[in-house]
């Protein structure tokens, strides 16, 4: 009995089965490629975003606190104890300098 011949390619001839598989990847690693860059903008956009929202909140706590502050200075009273912190006096008063105390505790 004779054995059955086996189909093999010819030495020279060109594998169109490894071709393909390149080929296929390839295509594959070009979508992927595809798909990472827009991924990346998006992550980087996303942490920007996060960073751009603290700033938000950091500039309208300052912003509140900078209106409180508004509204206490249009206070006379506030106004003339903030002078007299800084060494302020009124017309016709006279200022004094007391030195020579103990230092506080």
């Amino acid at each position: 009995m004779a054995a059955a011949p086996t189909a093999r390619p010819p030495a020279n001839g060109i594998r169109w089965d490894r071709i393909s598989r390149y080929g296929l990847l390839v295509v594959f690693v070009g979508l992927l490629w595809l798909y990472v860059n827009p991924a990346r903008s998006y992550l980087n956009t996303l942490k920007e975003s996060h960073h751009r929202q603290g700033q938000l909140h950091a500039l309208e706590r300052e912003h509140a606190m900078l209106t409180r502050r508004m509204k206490a200075l249009a206070d006379p009273h506030v106004i003339e104890t903030e002078a007299r912190q800084l060494g302020m006096v009124k017309p016709g008063e006279r200022p004094y300098i007391v030195s020579g105390l103990p230092k506080g505790k």
